[in-house]
């Protein structure tokens, strides 16, 4: 039987979006053996352009990936495309990492950036416009939409919506909050009232029209509000199965796994960065973080050597 073949690393980075190859980046020109993984399902693919980072804003999301995957690899840096499907400890403390189709890779530490999956409703319609008239972030999209009609759809996410509502309207005038479940107290109703954000009592059944023009946000009693854009809140799936996997604690009042603040877990040798452990993280935010991992990263990696 042939040996499933092993290559050595000083870092495995699994996930390639802004946080892991901001951190690719920095240790392989700090002259560290780094191999990013990536199974190629960004979140923000559906989006057009991404907003809010320095000298990049109005990028599309996937030229800035690919720029960044450029610079990695002309530093030394490695990534292959696959997924990974198990990570064990070492004896020596390092680690394998399987992917799918066998081949295993070792290292001696880990960064985690696999981000995070958004649950949207399970309303017809949403999925097949989420990112070019359906959108979730004030911050990145509000600014387009400008002047616009927009709709507000309440979800599961509840003050989130709640707060999308707000924070949309200054950039428009004409903005309806669907309620969609959620039940509004007295004091948020005046609170809407009082920022001039209509209030639409019903719960949506679908939502239809053509990708560059109006959404028709259709009620369970018939009735239909056009709107130009729509936001909905949706509830961030944090990917971190194999965080979990290896032991990593999680911190009791969030949910989410804790780590300080340069990334690193509870279990040695092992660092989360961006949407993984911070669903909020914007893009640059997220970049940020891998690149504060990767100092961490590299200063440890110096120490175990010189053991």
């Amino acid at each position: 039987m042939t040996p499933i073949p092993k290559t050595q690393h000083d870092v495995i980075v699994i996930g390639a979006g802004a946080a892991g190859l901001s951190a690719a980046l920095v240790l392989a020109r700090a002259r560290a053996d780094v191999l990013v993984i990536d199974a190629g399902q960004p979140r923000n693919a559906p989006a057009a352009q991404m907003h809010g980072f320095v000298s990049r804003d109005g990028m599309p999301p996937a030229e800035f990936l690919a720029t960044g995957r450029r610079e990695v690899i002309s530093y030394g840096g490695s990534i292959e495309s696959s997924t990974v499907t198990a990570i064990d400890r070492r004896e020596d403390g390092g680690f394998d990492v399987a992917l799918a189709g066998a081949a295993v890779h070792t290292a001696r530490a880990l960064l985690i950036a696999t981000g995070l999956k958004d649950d949207l409703p399970g309303i017809p319609g949403v999925r097949e416009r989420w990112g070019s008239l359906v959108h979730h972030c004030p911050y990145c999209h509000g600014r387009e939409v400008s002047g616009q009609a927009i709709g507000v759809i309440g979800g599961l996410a509840r003050e989130m919506s709640l707060k999308q509502a707000g924070l949309l309207r200054r950039y428009s005038d004409r903005v309806d909050f669907i309620t969609n479940g959620i039940e509004l107290t007295t004091i948020e109703r005046h609170q809407f009232e009082a920022f001039g954000v209509r209030i639409v009592d019903g719960t949506v059944s679908r939502l239809a029209g053509e990708a560059d023009g109006h959404v028709d946000i259709t009620l369970t009693d018939g009735h239909t509000v056009r709107r130009d854009a729509v936001f909905i809140a949706p509830v961030p799936r944090p990917t971190d199965d194999l965080l979990r996997s290896l032991g990593c604690a999680v911190d009791p009042a969030t949910g989410l796994i804790a780590v300080d603040a340069a990334g690193q877990t509870s279990q040695p040798g092992v660092w989360a960065a961006g949407n993984v452990v911070t669903p909020s993280a914007q893009v640059i935010t997220a970049a940020g973080a891998g690149s504060a991992s990767a100092l961490a990263i590299n200063g440890w990696l110096c120490v175990i050597n010189s053991l």
